[in-house]
């Protein structure tokens, strides 16, 4: 394994105090390279004709780099120490997420109005017609995003607090992506029962419900469960959206290598929600040669200790993931890191694509494979081909709550998967290019789009 670049989520905050004469700043910055820092921006907070006092931003890849980096500049002569700080907790400081008023109360009119006694004509007309909750309060707008805490990131059964950073975020990206309402529920049980009762108690207030983090197999019973009980959208984002996500990714990296997905072997790693999610949207996308593989090698029919979902997708071959990758022109992995290696890599068939997808660290460096691959794409936001299923749910949930959809499809997720796909003209597509960023403003009003138009077409909109 390669050393990890440094990057933001390891991000310290260092100030400093140093004389003010040249070259100084040299030798903290020669300090912080030696160490295999990334500098980042550089403030200075005060200069005196004899000192100066500079704070400055500094990537690590990992927290004990972030530790070697400060112990580097606290080594240096003539330099005072003043204070570092880890960027990343103190951005969570408080919470990220907050409710605000969308209308100011400046008077007893406004009161009057927004709260009691003018309120109480909004319930009753609610109460008589229960459709208009719809137009006269927040649900239409706003996603319960639901946890147990049981899988949280590559971190594991980690519980609901611990799990809640995470929902903020989540809340965040619906926020700033789909201009949506989100709130963190994160539950105090791992029960499929009482996960189910807890959200159907809660879903009066929402339009739609984003399951996270809930470990393999129960997301797969809570997640129907909910859709056969409920009557607003239920999307489990670590399944469905990784798929879109994979499936726009990999429609574009099939055009570089002019391969139609239908002809194609297809090789997944990781036989989780994820895993299994992917290998269901390819199939109703064309592909019909995809291999599963898991802890134990190969998913194969042969095999006594497969669940229900891992049978469906069972293939005639046996065997280790390595023999599985032989002549294989794709290699999806949603596993652990470094699973793979370059010379597993080297027994795939001409122009390989590899989407090695494991967090922080996933299957096989890139660097290790450049030469080896026509495309490589990563979860990761420092390698080009970021799989960031950002680019999914805000447009998907945006949709469905536009047009008041009952439920979010396949249908819905080939669209979505084309419509990203669309947004990476033949202008642009290249190796390093296949999906678009997720910052472009265009991506989660074209998922939208197509998945309002799925919903019309399949006759499950209210509007």
């Amino acid at each position: 394994m390669v050393n990890l670049t440094p990057n933001p989520s390891f991000s310290v905050s260092i100030r400093i105090k140093l004389p003010n004469r040249a070259g100084m700043l040299a030798t903290v910055f020669q300090a912080i390279g030696d160490a295999g820092g990334s500098l980042g921006h550089i403030e200075l907070l005060d200069r005196t004709h004899t000192t100066q006092i500079r704070e400055l931003m500094v990537d690590a890849s990992s927290t004990e780099h972030a530790e070697k980096i400060v112990c580097a500049v606290k080594a240096l002569e003539d330099v005072q120490f003043l204070e570092v700080s880890d960027r990343t907790f103190d951005l969570h400081r408080g919470g990220k997420i907050e409710i605000a008023s969308k209308q100011p109360l400046h008077s007893q009119d406004d009161l009057a109005m927004a709260y009691t006694p003018g309120v109480g004509r909004v319930c009753m007309a609610i109460a008589e017609d229960p459709d208009q909750v719809y137009g006269l309060t927040i649900k239409s707008k706003t996603v319960a995003v639901v946890t147990d805490g049981s899988a949280v990131l590559g971190l594991g059964n980690i519980g609901p607090e611990a799990a809640l950073p995470v929902m903020e975020g989540k809340a965040m990206l619906f926020q700033e992506f789909g201009q949506l309402n989100a709130f963190p529920v994160c539950l105090a049980t791992q029960d499929v029962d009482e996960i189910v009762a807890a959200v159907k108690q809660i879903a009066p207030v929402f339009g739609g419900v984003n399951l996270e983090d809930i470990s393999a197999p129960r997301c797969f019973e809570v997640e129907e469960r909910l859709r056969r009980e409920l009557t607003i959208p239920v999307f489990h984002d670590d399944q469905h959206g990784t798929a879109i996500v994979v499936l726009a990714a990999l429609i574009n990296a099939l055009k570089l290598v002019h391969k139609p997905i239908t002809q194609v072997k297809v090789v997944i790693n990781g036989a989780g929600a994820a895993g299994i999610a992917i290998a269901q949207l390819l199939q109703k996308a064309g592909a019909s040669n995809i291999c599963l593989c898991d802890r134990k090698g190969i998913v194969s029919r042969d095999r006594t200790d497969l669940n229900s979902r891992k049978q469906t997708l069972a293939c005639e071959a046996s065997g280790t993931l390595a023999d599985a990758m032989q002549d294989a022109d794709i290699f999806l992995g949603v596993s652990a890191p470094g699973v793979v290696t370059p010379e597993m890599v080297q027994t795939m068939a001409k122009d390989p694509i590899v989407f090695a997808m494991a967090n922080p660290i996933p299957e096989i460096q890139p660097e290790l494979i450049q030469g080896d691959v026509a495309v490589v794409a990563t979860g990761r936001s420092d390698y080009p081909n970021q799989i960031n299923n950002v680019l999914a749910f805000p447009g998907v949930f945006r949709g469905a709550l536009n047009c008041r959809a009952e439920a979010i499809t396949t249908t819905m997720h080939l669209q979505a998967a084309f419509a990203i796909a669309t947004l990476v003209g033949s202008d642009q597509l290249c190796r390093e290019h296949i999906i678009p960023s997720v910052f472009d403003p265009r991506v989660a009003t074209a998922v939208a789009s197509a998945v309002e138009q799925a919903a019309r077409q399949e006759g499950i909109s209210h509007c």
